[in-house]
């Protein structure tokens, strides 16, 4: 690769994926000088009545409580205080990208307006890029000198046209796709670059697939990027046939809807569920009325262990359940990373809840799942693994009583990129012991071991310990005075509260959650209150 090679960008929406491939594909290639054009037409009073008028043709009666909720979502809380500049996710925010230097941001009424012609010719591209981008002509698309390539979240050639992982579900395929192609005067026609699939699992949503092809997309574009400025690239015509596909009707979203939520499992039903989230709204919103005025400060501390679609039981949340808590948490709380739990003498009085993240096991969603969306709303969050088991194969004991002994574990490679990425690894013992059941011997090896595994492999000279089972029974006083020993700067439990006034270093408590959880439960888990 030569360099200095310089990139265009069309886009007519220049939403967090756009944003962080851009920062990947710099990041991954290096001296690269970026031209970013975010086709953004007027918006004219009749524009709009037009828009309006012909959705609502087309949508029928639910348009207008569609562009109600709409509204009610654009007038709701404002984001919570975000973390500081080093938070997870950090280098993908708009700010950060147009801090670059290397990239200039130009937004532009019409893409194919001569004067954005010649700004194209003037800046000279080596290669374009179409990231979420309206439909583009020849006399746009083939002035970089290597032409053009569109990131298609679909299937090709069976799924042209949009949205994202929709009409696969719509016709129940096994699996998701993404293409990378080069743009030609059709729609999603082009030579295919390079392409992937995402299995759907047994609960997947279609918000949780559209966020796992996000990821994707960023990947192949990166790839694909390189190996066209290192002449590494070849394509590939794509075979005859296929179909185009336009964006569903919302009776059609609605139908899809059904049909997914079908497949999920059901909460026990009654008058007491009904009462839990009764109590639950009740509490939170009397928590936002003034509440937590009345009540002694608290930071309470979320504990997860696996973000899958290919369970529901009581270690996992869904992939669009979790994106959704973290929504909230960004949102209405303020999120907090571990190392800012641990530095309070006392806890702070508020505006909003003070809410940390962690994981404990070690299981490859986390990696794959947790963490994008953690980037994708700038949480901070700390991960505890059983270090003997990372890297392996070998299923976790509490798998094995439950006969789910195929769960991928992460690799040390994905820890160093998620330290990389600003998270906080921790341990979890070696072998995921029982500390109150196992001789002193086995427990004060385990904890000098897995100390060192994390200094060997991550480097860290400073280390949480959480201890496996979590719950009262599972250490006691000579155990904790081990930890302490071992070199631990703190301990964690996992048998519920919230840490009331103060945070007792070597008795960090956390709240299980898993996905029984509904939004208004999660919601009152963040209050920290019963």
């Amino acid at each position: 690769m030569s360099p200095g090679q310089r990139i265009v960008v069309f886009t007519g929406n220049p939403a967090y994926s756009v944003r962080k491939g851009i920062v990947e594909i710099d990041a991954a290639l290096g001296g690269l000088e970026w031209l970013v054009l975010v086709h953004r037409p007027p918006r004219t009073l009749a524009r709009l009545w037009r828009n309006q008028w012909l959705n609502l043709r087309r949508n029928g009666w639910r348009w207008i409580p569609h562009q109600l909720n709409d509204l009610w979502q654009g007038l709701r809380a404002p984001r919570g205080a975000a973390p500081g500049g080093g938070a997870p996710g950090a280098a993908y925010e708009a700010a950060a990208l147009r801090a670059m230097p290397n990239v200039r941001f130009e937004p532009v009424c019409d893409l194919h307006h001569e004067d954005t012609l010649t700004q194209v010719r003037a800046f000279a591209p080596d290669l374009g890029l179409s990231l979420a981008a309206p439909i583009l002509r020849r006399s746009l698309f083939s002035i970089p000198k290597l032409g053009t390539i569109n990131l298609h979240k679909g299937r090709l050639p069976d799924y042209r046209g949009m949205p994202p992982a929709f009409w696969e579900l719509w016709n129940d395929e096994q699996e998701v796709g993404c293409s990378v192609h080069w743009v030609d005067d059709k729609l999603d026609t082009g030579a295919l670059v390079s392409r992937a699939t995402l299995r759907r699992q047994k609960y997947s949503t279609l918000r949780g697939l559209q966020l796992g092809l996000d990821e994707i997309g960023v990947d192949l574009m990166r790839a694909a990027v390189g190996d066209i400025l290192a002449g590494r690239s070849g394509s590939l015509p794509q075979n005859a046939g296929g179909r185009t596909y336009r964006k569903p009707t919302l009776t059609q979203t609605a139908a899809l809807e059904r049909r997914m939520a079908a497949l999920q499992p059901k909460d026990a039903g009654g008058l007491m569920a009904l009462a839990r989230v009764v109590a639950a709204w009740l509490l939170w919103s009397a928590g936002r009325l003034g509440l937590r005025r009345l009540m002694a400060p608290r930071v309470t501390v979320m504990l997860y262990h696996r973000v899958s679609d290919d369970a529901r039981d009581n270690l996992t949340v869904g992939i669009e359940q979790f994106e959704r808590q973290m929504a909230q948490l960004a949102r209405y709380c303020q999120p907090v990373s571990l190392e800012q739990v641990l530095s309070l003498d006392a806890v702070p009085r508020g505006a909003r809840p003070l809410v940390a993240v962690t994981f404990d096991d070690g299981y490859l969603d986390n990696f794959s799942h947790a963490a994008p969306i953690l980037q994708r709303h700038r949480i901070p969050a700390a991960f505890f693994v059983s270090t003997g088991i990372v890297d392996s194969d070998r299923p976790f004991p509490h798998d094995v009583r439950r006969g789910n002994q195929g769960i991928p574990n992460m690799r040390w490679e994905h820890l160093r990129r998620m330290r990389d990425m600003g998270f906080t690894i921790g341990s979890h013992a070696v072998n995921h012991i029982d500390c109150a059941a196992e001789p002193a011997d086995v427990v004060r090896l385990e904890l000098k071991q897995s100390r060192a595994d994390l200094e060997r492999e991550l480097g860290a000279t400073e280390a949480v310990f959480a201890y496996p089972y979590g719950g009262r029974q599972h250490m006691t006083a000579e155990r904790l005075e081990m930890v302490k020993q071992a070199g631990y700067t703190a301990c964690l439990s996992a048998y519920g509260g919230s840490n009331i006034a103060r945070v007792d270093r070597y008795n960090v408590l956390r709240r299980g959650i898993h996905w029984g959880f509904g939004e208004l439960a999660f919601l009152r888990q963040c209050l920290g209150t019963w």
